[in-house]
């Protein structure tokens, strides 16, 4: 598809810029649900939101594999993705077009007369639902002769191994409202070294450099550099919270505590163009506390190329990479885990060592290891969660590698808080049946207009409810909406609205408060409770 044909997808260009601009009207599929992303989101597994609870239980879910998999695949002889689509990437819905940017390599990653990091380069997907996708051909980048392919502009171009992209719509400068992240290399005692470089552009396909780069050969070089000379596998995740940029990635460096092998570590940024110096430790695994010593990097139970983050506003979910080191590559696997944040830097596992998603089996696409990339969305009744593949037992043997993939969970329910029955019965360590209900932190009211509170979950009905009262931050009953005046829900649904006095616009709450939630009826053991709503009206 030529350059031109993209407005049937939605987007126009706008001068010599590029400028892209897209309808906010996302279709039927999105008007039948609220953007999840701009409320504030209690999940189930988030124990600080949810802090306090009596006689549940958290079960986590597993998504599955869509049956389009894989969604992005290798390009056929002659394009610049015909050895490996590497999703070391980003999906992002700008209007009703997701916008995809993954890493490619074609057949010249064998040319030995440049340095093996120069043949990565940045490509560009898109798609109206999210499964179908294209591969436009934007004629910026001239490959193999010509210039028909979907490779986007990096001025000055620079091997580039993994990618990060944020939308900024708002940046009052209309260059730099997309923002990249690249792991790129650096020379240093003969060998190569990553670390990070940033770019910026209007339109997400022609990208200019934020600092003074001036690569030899494709490579950054030592006075360059944003972050300090270590080798930093950096853009594992990248995202704003708090006013502060952060990167993430993968780092064996010794920190201030001591940890074995790969973990997650994080810098940050005011503005995206000068970084910190200094930096932190975001995620360990319980099994790096051991240390196995000296040349023994490849082993043991690790994390692998940091936290692809999704940030919901008020907490930042999370997919790592599960290393399952050994002493030889022929015998290295990596999965992909689950971790949240609450404060931007430190990630934990809301349940311990629990697997997202496992690699493929022998003989599939994403046999060996899994990628994760910085793709999610909600879509529909569906949560989509965007995945590579790279198999580390025969990288040495470099066979094509790679493609897009897509797991699904019904939305926004990565988990749910049921009812936890083992505790009744007739032994002597039985307890007596109690509520089963949980209180939140306390939450700052936004505004001073109405608030409007709406439930994830299912298994309800007219004798199966989810009882909620309104308190005070210190745990005070609110009169107007505790006891008997509650709210009750008795219908299953991503957003069922709360109503309380037959209104779901909740006046005169306090500048902070909390809820409870009760578990109520017979068949109660039947609830699944995923994740509760607050917006401002």
């Amino acid at each position: 598809m030529r350059l031109s044909l993209l407005l049937v997808a939605g987007i126009f260009w706008a001068g010599a810029a590029g400028g892209i601009a897209a309808a906010e009207d996302g279709g039927d599929e999105h008007r039948k649900y609220f953007d999840e992303t701009r409320a504030t989101t209690l999940f189930a597994f988030d124990e600080v939101s949810l802090p306090f609870s009596q006689n549940l239980k958290l079960v986590m879910r597993s998504p599955e594999r869509h049956p389009a998999n894989p969604v992005v695949k290798r390009g056929g002889a002659g394009d610049p993705d015909s050895w490996a689509v590497q999703f070391y990437g980003s999906v992002i819905r700008v209007g009703d077009v997701y916008r995809m940017w993954y890493v490619a390599a074609g057949e010249d990653r064998r040319d030995r007369s440049v340095p093996r990091s120069s043949p990565w380069r940045v490509a560009y997907a898109e798609s109206r639902d999210g499964v179908h996708w294209t591969k436009p051909d934007l004629g910026l980048v001239e490959y193999a002769g010509n210039r028909k392919n979907n490779l986007v502009q990096i001025e000055p171009h620079m091997g580039i191994l993994n990618v990060k992209v944020l939308y900024e719509p708002d940046d009052p400068d209309p260059e730099q409202r997309y923002k990249m992240g690249a792991h790129v290399w650096f020379p240093k005692n003969k060998v190569r070294l990553g670390t990070l470089a940033t770019y910026a552009s209007a339109d997400g396909l022609r990208w200019k450099t934020l600092h003074a780069a001036k690569p030899v050969q494709a490579e950054l070089q030592v006075e360059q550099m944003l972050l300090p000379p270590l080798h930093f596998e950096p853009v594992g995740g990248l995202y704003k919270w708090d006013g502060l940029y952060y990167v993430n990635g993968q780092n064996a460096i010794a920190a201030s505590r001591p940890y074995h092998g790969r973990v997650v570590r994080q810098f940050i940024s005011p503005d995206f163009k000068t970084w910190s110096q200094a930096s932190t430790v975001g995620f360990v695994r319980p099994q790096q506390h051991t240390l196995l010593g000296p040349g023994r990097s490849r082993e043991g139970e690790q994390n692998h190329e940091g936290v692809s983050v999704w940030n919901r506003g008020n907490v930042l979910l999370g997919i790592s990479g599960i290393w399952h080191g050994e002493k030889e590559w022929k015998d290295v696997t990596i999965d992909l885990g689950f971790v949240v944040s609450n404060d931007g830097v430190r990630f934990r596992q809301p349940a311990h060592e629990w697997t997202f998603l496992k690699r493929g089996a022998d003989g599939e696409w994403d046999q060996g290891g899994l990628l994760q990339g910085q793709g999610f969305e909600n879509i529909g009744a569906q949560t989509f969660v965007y995945y590579g593949a790279w198999d580390p037992r025969h990288w040495q043997g470099s066979p094509p590698r790679g493609g897009v993939g897509i797991v699904t969970l019904p939305r926004d329910r990565f988990a749910d808080l049921r009812v936890d029955d083992t505790t009744t019965g007739k032994g002597d360590y039985q307890m007596p049946v109690t509520n089963s209900e949980f209180l939140t932190a306390a939450i700052s009211r936004t505004g001073d207009g109405p608030q409007q509170f709406f439930m994830n979950a299912e298994g309800l009905g007219p004798e199966v409810r989810l009882k909620v009262e309104l308190l005070s931050a210190n745990a005070i009953p609110l009169p107007d909406y505790s006891g008997a005046q509650a709210a009750v829900v008795t219908t299953s649904g991503f957003q069922t609205p709360l109503v309380w006095h037959g209104q779901t616009d909740v006046t005169g709450l306090p500048e902070r408060y909390r809820l409870r939630v009760t578990f109520e009826g017979e068949q109660k053991t039947e609830i699944r409770f995923s994740a509760l709503y607050v917006r401002a009206k």
